[in-house]
């Protein structure tokens, strides 16, 4: 995460000046603490106080990534479609390298206009248009912050049987839940600081546990059977990388949000090799963990319950600890989601300030959580249908904002946040209309080829289709139709939020 932020806002034309604190200089800017509350809301990031460090990328997305739910995906990898353990190797390389190499590149634009990725995405759609997008993702994040929730309140239900027995029950699974929303609720509302030190402490710990839970597996796996399972069709290695890397591009439009405290001039290569890299290392490790997990036991993918096989393969004293970890991580990747998720809220109108706008996504989570938890019958079924989906929905918004974000080197601050007419990003009625129809046609286009258990498209039966890459279909189809439309009218005095160097968002940094 960022380092040494400055988390109280200090820039009075994008927002009020905090209460100094008692003995206080009225109107000077208060150092941070760890403990800080990040007021800051979608204001962009004044230049003195962009003092992050590109490097500090890397637990990031370490942390959002530590959830043994990909122990499961690995294992869904061999059992569903069928791949041996170099097939299952080759899928946990190529699925982080596309999705966070495509968070990394959409989170340049958060260096260069120092605002969250759906305030950034006011100058491409309009301040109107952009109501479009941003209901549908925050919609999704409902989702996927439901699916965490579930497998974190698992998490404790696993633990409290290892350790004492406790056999869960529907009184237990509204406990755990409550429990682990409302931390999620707490980390998230406290806001970057809190979300960099408890990345940078888990990523640390989990990786070390990981290290402990491989080298078990070493010794224990029965080796022979692993290597000798037949290759599967390359049809279900392509749909496999699209499946792991579908949670990936869910971070996609987040991606600016944890770089808007980046200098201008920070490296847009290493923005993209740092976000790539803390994915990759926990990504490639735990997809092959699972898939060896698989080999012994085949049922693993399709448990209703993600979590608790942990305890019946491996032995309570790395199990325990392991899954506790694990669980920290998942309360992470919910809080990010959650942080992120508060600045969409505030985008669509929302008049709450970014915390409170949080605990909307909380109470949705414990709701969805409970049904999924306690109504529904193969949670792999669900999670895998919901991740094609997922993909699906941001796709269409990830090619329009990546081609608008090529050519455009800054953004007008004062116009991401001014939603009346007067905004230079009002366009037409307060449409961009041609990143309307290339985001609406993508959208279209992308369900036309998917297939999940409960939703076909028409072209689902096609190579598109069938190598799941109806994401991909509605990546390619907004991009290059957002690029052959033409441009929409420019700001009339375009600018960032406070001056910038001519080439500072160049990918040359």
């Amino acid at each position: 995460m960022m380092a040494d932020f400055p988390v109280r806002p200090a820039h009075p034309e994008y927002c009020m000046p905090a209460e100094p604190a008692d003995g206080a200089i009225p109107g000077a800017t208060q150092p941070p603490t760890e403990t800080s509350v990040e007021t800051r809301g979608l204001e962009p990031v004044p230049d003195g106080e962009r003092t992050g460090r590109v490097r500090e990328l890397v637990p990031t997305w370490v942390a959002a990534n530590i959830s043994v739910l990909l122990l499961t995906m690995g294992a869904g990898l061999v059992i569903f479609n069928q791949l041996n353990i170099w097939q299952v190797l080759v899928v946990a390389i190529a699925a982080p390298v596309v999705s966070y190499g495509l968070v990394g590149l959409i989170s340049i634009a958060g260096k260069r206009g120092g605002s969250p990725g759906m305030a950034l995405s006011r100058a491409v759609f309009g301040q109107r248009g952009n109501l479009f997008p941003g209901a549908l993702i925050w919609v999704a994040r409902w989702g996927w912050e439901t699916i965490n929730a579930v497998s974190g309140a698992f998490a404790v239900l696993t633990v409290l049987d290892l350790l004492f027995g406790v056999r869960k029950n529907t009184a237990l699974i509204v406990v755990t839940l409550l429990l682990f929303v409302g931390c999620t609720f707490l980390v998230s509302g406290l806001g970057i600081s809190a979300l960099r030190v408890c990345s940078t402490w888990s990523t640390y710990l989990f990786g070390a546990f990981s290290v402990l839970v491989l080298g078990y597996l070493v010794v224990e796996s029965d080796w022979s059977a692993v290597f000798a399972k037949p290759a599967g069709s390359t049809a279900m290695m392509i749909a496999g990388i699209g499946t792991i890397a579908a949670g990936g591009i869910s971070w996609v439009p987040s991606g600016p949000d944890f770089t808007r405290y980046l200098p201008r001039t920070a490296s847009s290569r290493g923005v993209v090799g740092a976000t790539v890299g803390g994915a990759a290392v926990v990504v490639i490790p735990m997809v092959l963990m699972g898939a060896v997990m698989a080999v012994g036991t085949p049922d693993l993918a399709t448990a209703q319950d993600p979590v608790s096989f942990i305890g019946n393969l491996l032995p309570a004293w790395i199990a325990v600890p392991y899954l506790l970890i694990a669980l920290v991580g998942m309360l992470l990747i919910n809080s990010m989601s959650m942080y992120s998720a508060g600045f969409t809220a505030q985008t669509l109108g929302v008049k709450v300030p970014r915390a409170a706008a949080v605990s909307v996504n909380a109470v949705i989570s414990l709701v969805f959580g409970f049904l999924l938890m306690v109504v529904a019958t193969s949670f792999f079924g669900s999670f895998i249908s919901f991740l094609t989906l997922l993909a699906v929905a941001f796709s269409a918004w990830i090619g329009v904002f990546g081609v608008d974000m090529l050519r455009r080197p800054s953004y007008d601050g004062a116009a991401l946040l001014d939603t009346t007419p007067s905004s230079a990003y009002w366009y037409r009625g307060g449409f961009a209309w041609q990143a309307m129809t290339a985001w609406g046609v993508a959208l279209v286009v992308g369900l036309l080829f998917t297939k999940v258990d409960w939703f076909g498209g028409p072209l689902a039966g096609t190579w598109i289709g069938r190598n799941g890459l109806g994401w991909a279909a509605g990546v390619v189809t907004s991009g290059v139709l957002y690029a052959v439309l033409p441009r929409a009218a420019a700001p009339a005095d375009p600018g960032a939020a406070e001056p910038a160097p001519v080439a500072a968002g160049s990918l040359s940094n």
